[in-house]
């Protein structure tokens, strides 16, 4: 690979970073100009058929569209409840399990982010969790980054497993098969003994990694987002955070080692809900005073709705997500057999297939439409409900049918005139034949790669697993240590993912904003990836 396609293959993070980054355009701007400048030197320099890159559009457009239903099924949930007065209802009752803003976001980001999370994946936990911060008082700027913080170790069980159960195990197969290396390297080993084994090692290095996130969530809190800019108001409460991080990271361990990948997120986050919400209330391991934003409003708006029925939409969503989400029920089959697809795109052998009653966003949109009998909604509120849901889809259209075309793009430049592998796969070759002994340190910042420009973490799992276990047979290190910093680098990824970002920015009326999102999830993002580089190295190296 030349130094040309090298910054080739380098351009869809390089054009990401300096126009949305560094130039601070909004996705809106940022994201058409990315495409077609990577769109332009894929056919020039990586020389892939103009037929190819137009094939990656339309599939990239058909995959944005099922983004945008879960946006929109989100924020219809959100406007919905904002105009019921069960948002307001859900803050007054998180104040009553305490006042302290750092508290009540290590439950809401952190906990119940992980709960839906597992249940849900691909960005709903942050769909749902921002806006709930947001009535909560919190900034929505603070709400957006930190939410996508948050969003990181339950990633792993994503989705009911899904970044490991179908990222990893369709990574590591060659067609509809295994691949030949694989069945090599494991014999006649099942393969989902090696993903059971590898949800136990991801949970178990998770122990030094996920249990201080929420100690990163409530110090970005008070430094970054308060008037006085204090760290010391985070640590402050280290003694609750970090137990708020084992109260997920140990559960997760122990479901992950009885259940294997499905259930740690959902369970954990549960779990860990259990443990902490009485702890808040009896301020366990906390300071004697409340610590709130000094711009938040105090003064609450009486709602006449209880607690438990402005709940009721949430334990929906929830109890849903999970019920179509579990294979003992006929309901998943069911939900997937409605496909879709569209082939051999254009004449290409790309193709799309989409299952949208198996999208969260369905899930919402029944939700939705309870809700506005459980909670009595006048039509007038009803139609005005929907009309500014869609309203507000503007510029995530306009973001992602450009951000995703690019991504396949990247993607599928496996078909090319050059004799090169595609860019992701030519990147890491480059990076692991120049590294060594060292790859451990650099196979996270892979992952995160993969989830940056993919925009999932299962993607970035499919695109990498296999290589990842390439690069460890061919050093001779644990295959189920590298192949598990893939997806912990999956999991930082997803902190800057550009469809996570805009997602996120989208509910609670951020778009513009993506820029300065990621200036402030990027530093996270590298604390999580060095940190899975280094406890990986004692792994393979000193146990």
């Amino acid at each position: 690979m030349t130094i040309l396609q090298f910054i080739t293959a380098l351009t869809p993070i390089l054009t990401v970073f300096i126009f949305l980054v560094l130039l601070r355009l909004p996705a809106t701007k940022a994201m058409p100009i990315s495409l077609i400048v990577s769109a332009l030197a894929a056919l020039i320099v990586w020389k892939v058929p103009m037929i190819t890159i137009m094939a990656s559009f339309f599939e990239g457009v058909m995959i944005a569209l099922s983004i945008l239903w879960i946006i929109f099924g989100a924020i219809l949930l959100l406007n919905t409840l904002k105009t019921s007065g069960a948002l307001n209802t859900i803050k007054v009752g998180f104040t009553k399990i305490t006042h302290d803003m750092r508290v009540q976001l290590i439950i809401v980001a952190w906990l119940f982010g992980a709960f839906i999370e597992g249940a849900a994946g691909f960005g709903t936990s942050a769909a749902i969790g921002a806006p709930i911060l947001v009535a909560l008082g919190f900034p929505p700027l603070a709400a957006a980054v930190l939410m996508l913080i948050a969003a990181s170790s339950p990633v792993s069980y994503g989705a009911v497993g899904t970044p490991i159960i179908v990222g990893v195990e369709q990574g590591l197969m060659q067609g509809d098969s295994v691949a030949e290396e694989v069945i090599a390297s494991l014999g006649t080993a099942d393969l989902s003994l090696f993903l059971q084994q590898l949800a136990i090692k991801i949970s178990l290095m998770e122990f030094f990694i996920g249990t201080f996130i929420p100690l990163i969530l409530v110090v970005f809190l008070t430094r970054f987002f308060s008037e006085k800019k204090s760290w010391r108001d985070g640590f402050a409460v280290w003694k609750f955070a970090i137990l708020a991080g084992f109260a997920f990271t140990f559960p997760a361990f122990i479901v992950a080692n009885i259940l294997g990948p499905e259930f740690p997120a959902m369970l954990g986050g549960l779990f860990g809900l259990v443990i902490m919400i009485p702890a808040a209330k009896k301020k366990w391991l906390l300071p004697k005073e409340d610590w709130v934003l000094e711009q938040r409003e105090t003064e609450d708006v009486i709602s006449k709705m209880s607690l438990r029925k402005a709940w009721v939409p949430y334990i929906l969503v929830a109890a849903l997500l999970v019920i179509t989400r579990v294979d003992q029920l006929p309901f998943k089959s069911l939900l997937k057999s409605a496909k879709v697809t569209w082939n051999n795109i254009i004449g290409t052998n790309i193709g799309v297939t989409l299952e949208p009653l198996y999208l969260p966003g369905t899930v919402f949109i029944i939700v939705v439409i309870l809700t506005h009998f459980i909670h009595k909604m006048p039509k007038q509120d009803v139609k005005k409900v929907w009309k500014n849901a869609t309203g507000m889809l503007g510029g995530s259209f306009i973001a992602l049918c450009t951000a995703v075309p690019m991504v396949r793009i990247f993607i599928n430049s496996t078909t090319n005139e050059a004799g090169l592998m595609s860019m992701p796969l030519e990147l890491a070759d480059t990076f692991s034949s120049a590294l060594g002994n060292g790859w451990p340190t650099v196979a996270p910042l892979i992952g995160s790669l993969g989830s940056f420009i993919s925009g999932s973490a299962t993607f970035s799992n499919m695109m990498f697993s296999l290589f990842q276990f390439s690069i460890a047979e061919q050093l001779g290190m644990d295959i189920s240590t590298v192949v598990a910093l893939q997806v912990l680098g999956a999991n930082a990824g997803n902190m800057i993912c550009v469809l996570n970002v805009v997602a996120a920015a989208s509910v609670v009326g951020l778009l513009g904003k993506e820029g300065t999102i990621i200036r402030f999830t990027v530093v996270p993002m590298l604390y999580y990836a060095l940190m899975a580089g280094l406890v990986g190295t004692v792994f393979i190296f000193l146990l």
